[in-house]
């Protein structure tokens, strides 16, 4: 049941690229590539019945059927290299394929919804989605091509050195018991003892490279947060902490590895012993016939390496088992990673109230609730109707809930109850106190989230001029990671610039002036107010004096919102 299971999950993985409307290449890239591999085995056939000629010819000393032979080896082993050198290439662009159009489908349903950031709330049990979609999907990819090449080639061999290795097999006879084709049962069963054992000592693996993954996103991904708060860390002279969680975190890491390469220690002690028998195998189980006088020594060499060809197919589980182990541990990853994404679609719809579009001028909010993941109650049933023109402050104590109102009123948050009703086309932006910046230009910063072809670079610059930030007006194609560059308040006043660019309905900003001082923070209300007189303002803020630039205030009183 557990492997149907494995088997269902895996197939929901690679079955959307090979029925989408870009399989076609893909395709007949799989079809060449699955073409070269039954060639290949064919050539091994091929170098099966040379092995018996040439050895033949050595033993008869026969020199011209001996220079015959090494150019029949010759053109054999030109074709070999050809197909293996296209098989690897054309499998390469396979993989392109393959990867490039799962990398997109991932990352178009990662941002479908939100569910990026639902994920965080909802299933915190998918840990590192960036390392999921950036090297889970890469390993997939590369490795369930490899397996299954490689099962293919070694079902199709397996198939056609049976028949040669059973007509060199002969009968063999045990208490006047005849066994035919006895070599071949031979190698089944060497075979299927070594695969029986391979599976017992090699499966802890799965679980320990699962493991290893995780932990080396974690740890990686510490690395990355330290750079994108050095200034923080630096500030608090945090690094004997941050030294010690990336001390830990690596220790993880450590451990982890000394599981796998106890495991695998285990498991190359029993290969060795099984691969380094599999050389003499052969030769043992055919060399009574040899020494009976009933065969020369091609014969020894061709059974030598049919059998070997048989027993190295029946054999192939146990040569890949350690990247097996990888690959059902990221298979693992990224079944669990494509449930996440399900259930996060699912409960967009599931979770939340009532959110519509409707022909009407203001924001209305009937019977609303909020609470928290856990549980606890944030907001008992509010109803509030906002007023195009009639700008809102919001107050209350910190924790109250007041982003979460916001949150809600985005349509990001989930876990709320009632109905909402927004104006039909109206376009809401929201300015949080840390606005976002993208890494890129600074133009494609300003403008974000609009597309910055829609603006001048006059347009741009006056609005960075009209916010306080003339000394980057002549910086609009310099691309930074602008979080890092730019002050806490310069970022604010950018977020103001992107606002006047943007020109929403309605403009929510939660603590949007909280880094600047109180005259800069009147004079960017003033600006929004002349530069966009149809903008209706709802704030989130702390300052007194933030009341003389609304109309209304709304404040949070316990779990109720009132009008003051």
């Amino acid at each position: 049941m557990q492997k149907a299971r494995f088997l269902t999950a895996f197939w929901a993985l690679a079955k959307p690229y090979w029925v989408s409307e870009q399989r076609n290449k893909g395709l007949l890239l799989a079809v060449a590539v699955i073409g070269l591999s039954l060639g290949m085995v064919y050539l091994s056939v091929q170098f099966n019945t040379w092995n018996k000629d040439f050895y033949n010819a050595l033993e008869k000393k026969d020199q011209p059927e001996f220079l015959q032979q090494l150019w029949r080896f010759t053109y054999l082993a030109v074709f070999w290299i050809i197909a293996g050198v296209y098989r690897l290439y054309l499998q390469q662009m396979l993989l392109i394929e393959w990867r490039a159009w799962l990398n997109e489908n991932f990352l178009a349903r990662w941002l479908e919804d939100r569910a990026y950031y639902r994920l965080q709330l909802v299933d915190r049990g998918v840990d590192n989605p960036d390392q999921r979609i950036a090297d889970d999907l890469r390993i997939f990819v590369d490795m369930t091509l490899d397996l299954s090449i490689g099962l293919l080639s070694a079902v199709v061999t397996l198939i056609s050195f049976t028949g040669i290795l059973w007509s060199l097999s002969g009968d063999f006879a045990i208490g006047g018991l005849a066994i035919p084709g006895y070599l071949f049962w031979v190698a089944v069963i060497y075979a299927g003892i070594g695969t029986w054992l391979t599976q017992v000592i090699g499966k802890p693996l799965i679980g320990l490279d699962f493991n290893q993954q995780r932990f080396e996103a974690d740890y990686r991904y510490s690395l990355v947060r330290l750079r994108e708060n050095s200034e923080g860390v630096a500030l608090y002279r945090g690094e004997a902490l941050e030294h010690a969680n990336f001390r830990e975190r690596f220790d993880h890491v450590i451990q982890n590895w000394w599981g796998i390469m106890r495991k695998r220690k285990q498991l190359n002690w029993f290969v060795s012993f099984y691969e380094q028998f599999a050389i003499v195998f052969p030769y043992l189980v055919a060399a009574p016939r040899y020494f009976a006088g009933e065969v020369g020594l091609g014969f020894i060499f061709q059974t030598s390496s049919a059998l070997g060809e048989v027993r190295g197919s029946l054999s192939w589980f146990i040569g890949i088992y350690p990247q097996f182990a990888s690959w059902k541990a990221t298979v693992d990853r990224l079944t669990s990673f494509n449930a996440s994404l399900e259930r996060a679609r699912s409960d967009a719809v599931r979770l939340g109230g009532e959110r519509a579009e409707e022909a009407a001028d203001g924001i209305g909010i009937e019977g609303l609730e909020l609470g928290l993941p856990q549980g606890r109650p944030l907001l008992a049933a509010t109803s509030i109707q906002l007023r195009p023109g009639e700008d809102v402050l919001v107050t209350g104590p910190s924790g109250a809930g007041k982003s979460t109102f916001f949150r809600a009123l985005a349509g990001i948050w989930p876990y709320w109850k009632g109905r909402m009703r927004l104006p039909k086309g109206a376009r809401l932006l929201f300015l949080p106190q840390k606005p976002y910046l993208p890494i890129g230009t600074l133009k494609r910063a300003v403008t974000y989230p609009a597309d910055e072809a829609k603006f001048s670079d006059a347009q741009i610059a006056d609005a960075l001029t009209t916010v306080g930030l003339p000394g980057l007006a002549a910086d609009l194609e310099r691309s930074e990671n602008w979080a890092q560059v730019l002050s806490g308040g310069e970022q604010q006043r950018l977020a103001f610039s992107r606002a006047l660019l943007n020109a929403p309905d309605w403009l929510f900003l939660d603590e949007a002036t909280a880094s600047l001082p109180e005259d800069a923070q009147e004079a960017l209300y003033r600006l929004l107010k002349e530069r966009l007189p149809h903008t209706t303002l709802v704030s989130i803020g702390h300052r007194a004096s933030l009341r003389a630039q609304h109309r209304r205030e709304l404040a949070w009183q316990g779990e109720r919102l009132a009008a003051v």
